[in-house]
């Protein structure tokens, strides 16, 4: 299988990554830096699928670079609270190409991936050491976000935008839907990270666990995701869901069978519910309890048929029926306080319009020149076989989206079923292809590279 780091490489990414200011946001440190975590992401679930040593993982955990993880992922979090939308009414404010506002977007969506796949492991919990609080609390905030949206009908109809349709993005308006997709799969992972957080919770701080079932109450949380299931729709009749970042028709037979993220709500109530240091320390009151016991209804033989340890879930929610838990000890605790969303928020408060200014005249409105060394900093980064390698499903026509079987030969970045739906995509694809060409040739050029 092909390899996008070496072990050296990736230590020296890691060794490198730094906590960097809301101010610098898209500045040319903070794109170096995500480069290195957009690679970084990429080789481990190059290692991950392929069962191999999670170099990465290892070297995020022994270089204590997980909480720079968490704090990048929280900064763009509130860039895009507090600070993309003061940018977006500014006067001055007319991007050539929005680009690099995507670029920024798309960085917290890249850490949140990686920390799916590293947070798996016990000893990347515990290495997350304080920043789990404020991970922890990230993971509680895209939950209810995804919770209220799906009651509100909210929930996104499109599939992902690939990297190689960035060039029919063309306004702030489809910006601002790219945005909400985005937002919708950061959700979905975090659900992943928290399930995997449980797993743990043996080995991490009381605070934690406090926070989990007293603070935020995610297993009342978690009771609603079971009951609304926002990647499972209705389309015309028939049943969808949403797996690998499109929304899939599922035939009549697999209707009733499992995804993974049915799964990650059930193990994480699992783990929340059942483990004895969670049931001391939960209070089951009335409408908890209520709230949990509207499980019963889901816990079918088919489902726990695929699951066999729901039986345990089933078990506890009927003796849960017949009896009045004791409530939980009341003990002094000292509650840590997420110190990296707070440290964020105190820095800025009241600067948001400065540095919205600040980045309109600075760093998202980048000459010809700026964009072009964008898309060599983009060719370097993206191995276009890499990035196939992990993808499930074949490319597909940029401009029909049907099975494609031929690449642009200029750039090599998108696909089309036939010489017609190359012609029709072409003044959409134009100037990404010339960008992406003109970057590749440079490369080549610079590395001795006979074309």
């Amino acid at each position: 299988m092909d390899s996008v780091l070496l072990h050296a490489e990736a230590e020296g990414y890691i060794q490198s990554l730094e906590k960097i200011s809301l101010r610098e946001i898209g500045s040319p440190k903070w794109f170096r830096q995500h480069e290195y975590i957009e690679k970084l992401n990429m080789q481990a679930i190059l290692n991950a699928s392929a069962n191999q040593e999670e170099f990465v993982k290892d070297l995020f955990v022994s270089h204590g670079k997980i909480p720079t993880l968490v704090h990048g992922m929280v900064l763009i979090e509130i860039w895009k609270q507090k600070v993309f939308p003061i940018l977006c009414q500014l006067q001055d404010f007319s991007p050539k190409s929005t680009f690099p506002l995507y670029m920024v977007i798309h960085h917290e969506a890249t850490i949140i991936n990686l920390l799916e796949t590293i947070m798996y492991h016990k000893e990347s919990c515990e290495a997350a050491e304080d920043a789990v609080l404020d991970l922890v609390d990230y993971c509680h905030r895209k939950l209810t976000l995804l919770v209220g949206q799906c009651a509100r009908g909210e929930n996104p109809t499109h599939d992902r935008l690939s990297h190689s349709g960035l060039s029919d993005m063309n306004s702030i308006q489809d910006l601002h839907n790219q945005s909400s997709m985005l937002e919708f799969e950061i959700s979905l992972k975090a659900l992943s990270v928290l399930r995997y957080i449980t797993d743990h919770v043996e080995s991490l701080r009381l605070s934690v666990l406090s926070r989990m079932l007293n603070t935020h109450n995610l297993p009342c949380v978690l009771v609603q995701l079971v009951g609304q299931c926002p990647w499972s729709r209705k389309n015309r009749g028939k049943l969808e869901k949403y797996e690998e970042g499109k929304w899939r028709e599922i035939p009549a037979e697999d209707r009733l069978k499992m995804t993974k993220l049915d799964g990650q709500v059930w193990i994480s109530l699992l783990n929340l519910l059942l483990k004895p240091d969670c049931q001391r320390k939960y209070d089951f009151n009335n409408f908890n309890k209520n709230q949990l016991l509207k499980l019963r209804g889901f816990l079918t033989e088919v489902v726990i048929d695929q699951l066999p340890n729901l039986a345990d879930l089933q078990r506890f929610l009927s003796h849960l029926t017949v009896t009045e838990p004791a409530p939980p000890k009341k003990e002094l605790i000292l509650e840590q306080l997420p110190e990296i969303w707070n440290g964020i928020i105190a820095e800025n408060s009241g600067k948001w319009k400065a540095i919205a200014k600040h980045q309109v005249q600075k760093v998202f409105n980048p000459s010809e020149s700026e964009l072009r060394k964008q898309a060599n900093r983009l060719a370097e980064t993206y191995n276009l076989d890499v990035i196939e390698s992990l993808i499930p499903d074949k490319p597909k026509c940029g401009t029909c989206g049907a099975e494609g079987v031929k690449r642009c030969s200029r750039c090599q970045g998108e696909w089309y079923c036939n010489r017609e739906c190359q012609v029709k995509h072409w003044p959409k694809h134009k100037l990404a292809c010339q960008l992406m060409a003109e970057a590749t040739e440079k490369l080549q050029k610079e590395l001795n590279i006979k074309t």
